[in-house]
């Protein structure tokens, strides 16, 4: 493989394009779709999209039953197939054309020398300024026939999918304007039967509102088919007798927005996207119901056409035309980060509030080190309390100082608790760890420096014991807090450790998304001012399970991985299954360049940085190796917890329902696809 290249990975390029029409002048608009298509050709475009009518102009009424223009329409599709000879792009074009008694309004799609077929428009309106029956035949009937059209017979009718022998999961369908608006579109059943990318050739006179319910109807569409939709409306040069025309082009993709151009322009727009076809698969496997719908539609679906084509796309690197977020679990929109922090806060505190309710109402007790988790889901149980209209005393809190808890942490506890106003206490499990490791007959409880794995598990699990047993003591649950990336890593203590507890509100939350909580709780006014600056002191702390006694901080990151990274495999394994070798294709777009693309607010400037390949896939490898041959056996066993995130959870009663015995080899030989020195596809950059 060629690891920079798109379409290797399951991308297809695709364009909206609009531009300066001229009414009734076929061959004038004919090398204004070639002009485009060229630089189309030049970009690695697959599709490109252009608006209805394109080759005379939607707004040109009744010339449209002149057959000195219909005639011209034909010479003009004959030019822009000859010279679509020798370029990429799938053409998808509107025009009007001649069959049997009527006028039929087409979208005509063109590939390499040859027209494909042709799509007429389902459903002309006639009414407020809309009267296309007056010309125009409607298509909604037209199944299984064809057309002649610039000297060749050719598929017509509304069943058609044209898809790509050589990019799979490619499959196209193109419906017209007026289609997009009524109930049971085209582009549904067509999607039903397979259609990946929805294409929409549109007049669409402009008038105040309409570009958002335009918006509105394509994202709508793109999200509850599943597929890509493609929008590409009339602009400069229709008529203005009684209409104004804004040129609008968009891209969606599963119900976001990957593209769209400047609108009234004065010259060519052209959209450009890389559709992620791997994506739309996998949700259409996961989401069962969406087949479901086809079997009840079966009648209509099962009897559409498919056009077989090659594109022969390109090897060569493109680059990639989509905006990849570094943190998936974190948007870099400012708006939309704080509705998913809003969100996802209160989720988790509505959870723990109704779990206590459920149970009784019993006391919380919780262990606070000082770091993200068990800050967070102190915040968070605090707000629950606060909710129930219970006193925030009855969240028993214990700070738990072993042998490498460093006192900058444990005075952020202290300071956390006493600002949260909860009932504090201090436990020191010193005494006791040195007990058991020497009742063990541990090298260290005989002085020897050896901190292995036992030496560290003695105090984690000393904790939670604790804690069980305090909870027992003091009528309480323990309240966990380790997050959704250290369930991913396995990186908790089984059983007796903090993999345990009687219920856990961060279960769902990944550690990027935890320290954005956290600054979301500061920066919203959720805490006082007090509270506040102990959050960010908390914030600014390494992320260290403080286990391992020494002068060097003991750093979680530098032994497991960049916690960035990790989630970013995360989200896309969870949430799109992809392989390891398009989640290095897309980390490295989106980590390559500290100065590249938005950073989420608020993130601190020092800690923006870049990782290269070699990073990427070590870390990769160390992901692959932890999440799918050690650490499901922790999962099975998880406790109670909320669902958080659109990309997922880890309980085995959830989202994620995994086999503890498995092993990681599918997943290593796909990330060795790009790596193997020897057999000539290594990862080196054209």
């Amino acid at each position: 493989m060629n690891f920079w290249s798109i379409y290797q990975h399951g991308f297809a390029r695709i364009a909206a394009c609009t531009g300066h029409s001229a009414i009734a002048d076929p061959h004038t608009n004919g090398e204004a779709v070639l002009r485009q298509a060229r630089r189309c050709a030049q970009d690695g475009v697959a599709v490109a999209v252009f608006p209805e009518l394109c080759l005379t102009g939607y707004s040109i009424e009744d010339l449209l039953l002149q057959d000195a223009v219909l005639d011209q329409v034909e010479e003009a599709l004959s030019a822009i197939v000859a010279g679509s000879a020798d370029l990429l792009p799938v053409l998808v074009l509107g025009a009007p054309l001649r069959h049997r008694h009527r006028i039929y309004n087409c979208a005509v799609i063109v590939h390499r020398g040859r027209i494909l077929g042709v799509a007429p428009k389902s459903y002309p309106p006639n009414y407020r300024e809309f009267y296309e029956r007056r010309q125009i035949a409607s298509g909604d009937d037209e199944r299984g026939g064809e057309i002649r059209v610039a000297g060749t017979t050719v598929p017509f009718g509304v069943d058609l999918l044209f898809e790509a022998e050589d990019v799979p999961g490619l499959v196209l369908h193109a419906e017209i304007c007026e289609d997009m608006w009524v109930p049971v579109p085209p582009s549904a059943e067509a999607a039903l039967a397979g259609a990946t990318v929805l294409a929409n050739l549109s007049g669409s006179p402009i008038t105040v509102g309409r570009a958002e319910d335009r918006r509105l109807l394509c994202r709508s569409a793109s999200a509850r088919c599943l597929a890509a939709y493609v929008y590409a409306a009339a602009g400069l040069g229709e008529s203005s007798t009684d209409l104004s025309w804004d040129g609008q082009t968009m891209i969606y993709e599963n119900g976001a927005l990957l593209a769209e151009t400047e609108r009234f322009p004065l010259d060519d727009q052209i959209a450009v996207a890389d559709v992620d076809l791997d994506l739309l698969r996998q949700e259409r496997q996961r989401m069962g119901s969406f087949d479901d719908n086809r079997r009840t539609h079966a009648s209509r679906t099962g009897g559409f056409r498919r056009v077989p084509f090659r594109l022969d796309p390109p090897a060569a690197d493109l680059g990639l035309r989509r905006r990849v977020e570094r943190f998936p679990f974190v948007p870099a929109d400012p708006d939309r980060l704080a509705l998913d922090c809003y969100e996802a806060y209160n989720i988790q505190v509505a959870a723990l509030q109704q779990r206590l309710a459920a149970i009784g109402g019993p006391k919380v007790v919780i262990g606070v080190s000082g770091g993200l988790d068990s800050t967070h889901a102190l915040i968070v149980a605090a707000r629950a309390m606060d909710r129930a209209g219970r006193p925030r005393s009855d969240i028993l809190a214990f700070t738990l100082p072993g042998f490498a808890t460093s006192d900058h942490t444990k005075d952020n506890a202290h300071r956390l608790m006493r600002a949260l106003g909860v009932t504090a206490s201090e436990l020191d499990i010193t005494p006791t760890a040195r007990l058991m490791l020497q009742e063990m007959g541990h090298p260290f409880a005989s002085g020897e420096p050896v901190y292995d794995v036992t030496f560290e598990n003695v105090q984690a699990g000393l904790r939670t014991d604790y804690l069980f047993r305090l909870a027992n003591q003091r009528g309480g649950i323990v309240l966990g807090t380790g997050d959704l990336s250290e369930l991913a890593l396995g990186w908790c203590t089984y059983g007796v450790g903090d993999q345990m507890s009687h219920y856990n509100v961060n279960s769902g939350v990944p550690k990027t998304l935890i320290q954005h909580l956290i600054r979301w709780v500061v920066s919203s006014g959720q805490v006082d001012e007090g509270t506040g600056r102990t959050l960010t002191a908390i914030l600014d702390t390494e992320i260290s399970p403080e286990l391992v006694p020494g002068e060097e901080l003991q750093s979680t990151e530098s032994k497991i991985g960049p916690y960035a990274l990790h989630d970013f495999t995360l989200f896309h394994v969870l949430r799109h299954g992809f392989r390891p070798s398009k989640i290095a294709f897309l980390a490295w777009h989106a980590w390559h360049d500290r100065d590249a693309g938005a950073w989420p607010p608020g993130f601190p400037e020092s800690d923006r940085v870049a990782y290269d390949l070699p990073d990427i896939r070590r870390w990769l490898e160390v992901f692959c190796r932890r999440f799918f041959a050690f650490a499901q056996f922790k999962r099975s066993a998880m406790p109670n917890g909320p669902k958080v995130s659109a990309g997922g959870s880890l309980s085995p009663r959830g989202d994620w329902r995994a086999p503890s015995d498995s092993t990681a080899r599918a997943w290593l030989h796909d990330l060795a696809r790009f790596d193997t020195p020897d057999d000539g596809n290594q990862a080196i950059r054209p």
